[in-house]
């Protein structure tokens, strides 16, 4: 009995470790969709003997709204935008690293170290960053497309033919800069006229869109459309005949961030796979691929000469940016009203 009790123990032990083992050789990402290619993804899983999952989202909101649904604790990194980043540590959804943990650390780029939303890279590493404003399709509309209007005040030709991100944080900022207010104001009068652009707007939309925002005016379904620089160069390169604007009200631009999430189920998989994307060809793998700009050292000689040369990553001088705001609580409620009674 004693020979079967310890054998039987001995079995357990060995199970258990089995299973340790089996949990120290994954990695489970929140991933924004098509923003990364699969051959990274399998490169840091065979380099690290690691078996890489991912599931992925359509808007920074989705992904704080999933994670307060109860996601939190099931994935090891997400990649939020800059003012999401801010508001996952405040909604205290992250956790912390020593800069020491990651040998590439020193490859951030220098102006991507010290930045407001995350002082001094406690918690996120830079992924990628860009631009939000628009493009239009030159067969259907020649004119001059440089102002915002051509979404929230369109000429006839665009009526009806717009799909708009399905995001508040870039629509609503967006409006915001075409009426000349500031972002998260707490003005009654402005926040009237924002409500007030938007809902005049909206029956000249056809669409709101995040992940379909490339295929719509590829497809020739919209004939403008909201949507990120990268992405409108991949849906110039698949045949489009758009332009994207950088409007004279301005347009905004932002960092996509690897945030270590509270509860990692694999830490330290989760900070090998940061510092991966620290190296330069890996980063440079993820800007040829999403056609945005990585924030690390060294990229340059892996570039796509394509990718060095478009027009959507070349913006000119002297325009007016802006990144988006973390509202105070008070007033995002505000916004957040307006854009559940946009979407009605």
């Amino acid at each position: 009995m004693k020979n079967m009790l310890k054998t039987g123990a001995s079995a357990l032990a060995l199970s258990l470790l089995a299973t340790m083992a089996s949990a120290e050789g994954k990695l489970s990402l929140y991933h924004w969709f098509e923003y990364i290619p699969q051959e990274v993804l399998d490169k840091f899983a065979a380099e690290y003997d690691v078996e890489v999952t991912m599931d992925t989202y359509d808007s920074n909101e989705a992904l704080l709204a999933a994670l307060k649904a109860g996601k939190l604790g099931q994935y090891d990194l997400a990649v939020p935008g800059d003012y999401m980043v801010e508001i996952m540590g405040k909604e205290g959804m992250l956790d912390t690293f020593d800069p020491s943990e990651m040998s590439n650390f020193g490859n951030i780029q220098q102006e991507w170290v010290d930045v407001t939303f995350d002082p001094g890279r406690k918690s996120s590493i830079p992924y990628q960053w860009g631009s939000t404003s628009f493009a239009v399709n030159r067969d259907v509309y020649p004119g001059d497309i440089q102002t915002l209007g051509m979404i929230f005040n369109p000429p006839e030709e665009l009526k009806g033919k717009i799909n708009v991100l399905d995001t508040s944080g870039e629509t609503l900022t967006l409006a915001s800069m075409y009426l000349g207010i500031p972002q998260c104001t707490s003005d009654r009068d402005q926040l009237k006229a924002l409500n007030e652009l938007v809902q005049t707007a909206k029956p000249d939309w056809a669409s709101f869109g995040s992940d379909v925002a490339k295929d719509v005016l590829v497809s020739g379904d919209a004939a403008a459309g909201m949507i990120w620089n990268g992405f409108s160069a991949k849906a110039r390169e698949e045949g489009a005949n758009i332009e994207y604007a950088f409007p004279k009200e301005g347009y905004i631009v932002w960092m996509d961030n690897v945030v270590l999430l509270k509860d990692a189920p694999n830490r330290d998989n989760a900070i090998k796979f940061m510092n991966f994307l620290l190296e330069p060809e890996n980063a440079a793998a993820v800007t040829n691929y999403a056609q945005y700009t990585a924030g690390v050292k060294g990229v340059e000689p892996f570039l796509d000469e394509a990718v060095k040369s478009a027009p959507e990553l070349n913006p000119p001088s002297g325009g007016k940016t802006a990144f988006v705001q973390a509202c105070p609580e008070e007033v995002q409620k505000v916004y957040d009203t307006i854009w559940t009674n946009l979407k009605k």
